[in-house]
């Protein structure tokens, strides 16, 4: 009740794994749902929305309400819109996101399946608003094919050959390191052991034989000394250190960096030295404005081509840099898996494959080409949004989880949610134990198999959590060595994750799970094996995120049930090595700690927490600036997608069109009146609106700015609405003609229009519909048609040159400014000049607009129609072929036909699935 409570407050509920969170559910969702203005019950898979909504459900529909699950229905079917219709509606936090972003995309209101964001509770709610946040959600379809493809082939064999000698680099550093050290020489500058080591991390910091030289006593601490020497007065002197190597690597923040030597290494073989250098745009383009020799034609040609040199080894670069990021950041079976000739994301919280998911900026195709396989193509944005701003929509959200207490400041910041920690039934008596801290990672998993053989032996079930893929490969194999049964639930065997935690509570059962694996299926004990002591966790690395690991302990000692948790802990550990291992290495120094010996004490579990909450910290600040940069986006997305609505529904259409007219008209006026420029302002109106305007030149001469533009309004008004007459006047016999003796078979028909420059756009109108308006509703069909064409192309372009924006201010932090800043004002400037493009292209197309009925437009038709039948569903391609033949008979010149382009079978198919037709609508 108290959790429920919380829930229908629009809070955060904290509930301890087994305490019910799915049946406390029921209580806001049927309160809520009586309003009947929806309630959308979010998980994190399709098997829980499945699983919930067929538990729940029944207890719903015995209290009168109707529940649905998205999940189980394809997008865009009357099935999911039923679903989305009903009081109650279960699915997943990406498929909620996908359809908004695709009911953005839909030619007619019909189609649209959600109704208005009312109110949504999230089941864990930290996995979905915070670790999902990072990543938005995209729908995307291919672009044509460009050179960036070829360029990570071409380029891999030079990076490969680099990454050889760097490695070399490395190994010589890391062997001048030991004997320098071993002779006492640890000074930090040129000659010195902590030079050598440090240059060593720089230039390889996963490096095996470094991990474990560093986990020597003193050795981390000289190192972390060095660095922090170079890293006085923002680093001034850091390229003292990077200058002998080939690239640099910045393991912390993830980046990768090509010093002097590496471009010239790179450039070997190539006819430009600076085949890998960019040119200095601003100086090179002073050098050419002061050059008094050239024309002012060979000034604009040289900067030309100047600029085309620039974006050409910039985009050289930009694959260097993701080619070198995916050889060395990036491990197999850690962040990826290779799955049938593909590469899969592995999600770092919860292990399992991220389906659909790519990575931006071109490094999905570096890590394709690493690992051999087929390189995707290079995709183009149509719509995205982040889940937070998603979520951010809803009149009322609350959400529930067994861990969202470390998190309360930022689900306070971000989506203003309080968290309310609900206290358990029975209290918790599982044993939290103090960390185990071992100086290598091989005696940490001898001592975890150790552990394991000891656990099984009392009869206890255990729970191994890994952080990677590969982990969890590794303890497989070592438990195989000791003829150790066990089940792995991780990245590559997702499909049997409920089957396998189901069994996990048994006597002596082992499991190794990746991370959060089991999230939502609970493990029941059976009596002897709470008589022997509960399941046992052990866990073989600390997590980034405090949060994980109160996740992964969580498993255990539900219901009041006994249980244990244990961590082991090696300063090889990825979080160790990179957040405050030299404490703890110092400590064990001081204490005088001998190989293969165990630290256990409460310091260094409170250092070891330390480290997790600096991480916590830089993760909040990416996902944070992720969102400020997604809130520019925000706001342009809602102005669009209300434009796009309105054309949708028809609403104020009419009106927006006139406004529009008046808009392109008031500026043809003001610029060419200012400019006193009589016969530009004549081609311009016939250029825009296709109109030879009465307006003579001693009116435009003498008249005020306003008088001119109220007579032109006029004009364009008048010829628009002839123009709209005059349609309806052609189409109306034939439409009363199809209705007639087709009526009982066909419900639309498809009437192709064109401004004779753009190609045309079929137009499809309810045949009942028009003649019962008398054509008012073509005029509509028409306006409605072309707007949406226009918004959703320019729309596209404007996300990519949005994405191309957002890297491009990167550029300015060099600068002293912030990025986000120079973001924020180039973002409007293109915004505007969007808003100022669809109100052009609009009103040109449809003061311009015309039936296809010329006899070279005929022909084209007549040999593009028989084609293109099976694009469609053949009940709409049946009625434009009735509406042709009842055309031709009435009048030649009167004749209507649908014009789209032929689809050859191995194109993509036009209904934007990314298929090739012959695979999709083609069948």
């Amino acid at each position: 009740l108290i959790g429920g409570m919380v829930l229908h407050d629009g809070k955060i509920a904290e509930m301890a794994t087994g305490e019910g969170k799915t049946l406390v559910a029921t209580l806001p969702v049927y309160l809520n749902g009586l309003t009947r203005e929806g309630v959308h019950l979010v998980t994190v898979n399709d098997y829980l929305a499945r699983r919930d909504s067929e538990w729940i459900g029944p207890l719903l529909q015995f209290l009168f309400l109707t529940v649905d699950c998205i999940d189980k229905y394809q997008p865009h079917t009357e099935r999911r819109r039923r679903a989305y219709n009903c009081d109650v509606t279960y699915g997943t936090n990406n498929e909620f996101g996908f359809d908004y972003l695709r009911d953005n995309m839909v030619k007619s209101a019909e189609e649209m399946v959600q109704r208005k964001h009312h109110f949504a509770i999230v089941d864990e709610v930290d996995s979905v608003l915070i670790d999902d946040a990072r990543t938005p959600l995209i729908i995307s379809g291919p672009v044509e094919a460009s050179e960036e493809e070829q360029e990570y082939i071409q380029l891999k064999p030079k990076i490969e050959k680099l990454i050889s000698v760097q490695r070399q680099l490395a190994t010589k550093y890391l062997s001048d390191a030991r004997s320098l050290i071993e002779q006492g020489n640890t000074s930090v500058e040129e000659g010195g052991g902590g030079m050598a080591l440090l240059r060593c991390y720089r230039a390889l910091p996963k490096n095996r034989p470094l991990i474990k030289y560093l986990s020597e006593e003193g050795i981390k601490v000289l190192l972390q000394k060095t660095e922090n020497h170079y890293m006085q007065e923002q680093s001034r002197r850091m390229p003292i250190v990077d200058a002998p190597l080939y690239f640099t690597i910045e393991e912390k923040t993830r980046q990768v960096e090509l010093t002097d030597m590496g471009a010239e290494f790179l450039a070997k073989g190539e006819s430009d030295a600076d085949f890998f250098i960019l040119p200095d745009i601003t100086a090179s383009m002073q050098e050419i404005e002061a050059n008094a020799i050239m024309t002012e034609e060979e000034k604009e040609e040289a900067k030309v081509i100047l600029s085309s040199e620039y974006s050409i080894k910039s985009r050289r670069l930009h694959a260097v840099s993701q080619l070198l990021k995916a050889y060395t950041l990036f491990e197999l079976n850690e962040e990826y898996v290779v799955i049938e000739g593909q590469v899969k994301i592995v999600d770092e919280q919860t292990g399992r494959m991220m389906e659909g998911r790519r990575y931006s900026d071109g490094l999905h195709q570096a890590l394709e080409a690493k690992e051999n396989v087929k390189i995707g193509e290079i995709t183009q944005t149509y719509a995205t949004v982040t889940l937070q701003n998603y979520f951010r929509m809803y009149h009322k959200l609350s959400g529930m989880t067994g861990t969202a207490e470390t998190e309360a400041g930022e689900f306070w910041e971000i989506y203003k949610l309080d968290v309310v920690v609900i206290p358990t039934n029975k209290p918790i008596v599982r044993d939290d134990r103090e960390d185990l801290v071992y100086k290598t990672a091989s005696e940490k998993f001898n001592a975890v198999i150790d552990e394991i053989e000891n656990l099984r032996n009392q009869g206890r079930p255990v729970l191994v959590g890994t952080t990677t893929v590969d982990v969890s490969e590794k303890l497989s194999r070592m438990l195989r060595m000791k003829n150790i049964p066990h089940n792995v639930l991780n990245a590559k065997q997702h499909q049997r994750e409920a089957e396998i935690v189901a069994e996990a509570g048994h006597p002596g059962r082992v499991t190794i799970a990746t991370n959060m694996a089991g999230r939502g299926t609970d493990i029941k004990l059976t009596p002897e094996v709470r008589q022997a002591g509960g399941l046992a966790i052990i866990a073989t690395e600390r997590h980034d995120s405090r949060r994980v690991d109160r996740q992964l302990r969580g498993r255990a000692g539900r219901q009041g049930d006994p249980g244990s948790s244990q961590f082991f802990v090696s300063l090889e550990d990825n979080l160790m090595r990179l957040f405050n291992s030299e404490r703890i290495a110092r400590l064990m120094d001081r204490m005088g700690h001998k190989e293969g010996e165990v630290i256990q004490h409460s310091m260094v579990s409170k250092s070891i927490e330390r480290a997790q909450k600096k991480v916590e910290e830089n993760n909040f600040g990416v996902r944070k600036r992720l969102l400020e940069y997604d809130d520019v986006m925000n706001i342009q997305r809602e102005a669009i997608y209300k434009k796009r609505q309105n054309s949708l529904k028809g609403e104020r259409l009419s009106v927006d069109i006139y406004n529009m007219f008046n808009s392109l008209a008031e500026n043809i006026v003001h610029s060419h009146k200012t400019s006193k420029d009589y016969e530009a302002f004549r081609m311009e109106a016939f250029s825009v609106f296709g109109i030879d305007t009465q307006i003579d030149q001693a009116f435009f001469t003498e008249a005020g700015e306003n008088s001119i533009y109220e007579k032109f309004r006029a004009e364009i008004e008048e010829h628009y609405q002839g123009k709209t007459t005059k349609i309806q006047r052609i189409l109306m016999p034939v439409i009363k003609n199809v209705l007639e003796n087709e009526g009982h078979r066909y419900k639309r028909i498809a009437v192709p229009f064109t401004d004779g420059r753009d190609k045309p756009y079929p137009v499809s109108a309810n045949l009942e519909e028009a003649v019962n308006s008398k054509g008012k509703t073509i005029k509509m069909d028409i306006e409605k048609t072309v707007s949406l064409a226009i918004v959703d192309q320019a729309w596209k372009e404007h996300l990519r040159a949005m994405d191309e924006l957002k890297d491009s201010v990167q550029a300015a932090s060099f600068e002293q400014k912030d990025p986000l800043v120079v973001y924020k004002i180039e973002a409007y400037d293109l915004f505007e000049r969007l808003i100022y493009r669809i109100n052009e292209e609009m009103g040109s197309y449809l003061m311009k607009s015309k039936l296809m009925i010329d006899g070279k437009e005929l022909q084209e038709a007549r040999a593009v129609t028989t084609d293109m039948t099976r694009t469609k569903t053949s009940r709409e391609d049946q009625a434009a072929k009735a509406a042709a033949e009842s055309v031709s008979q009435q009048a030649r010149q009167e004749t209507v036909k649908r014009v789209q382009p032929k689809v050859g079978r191995n194109d993509l198919c036009p209904c934007g699935s990314g298929k090739k037709y012959k695979h999709c609508h083609g069948q």
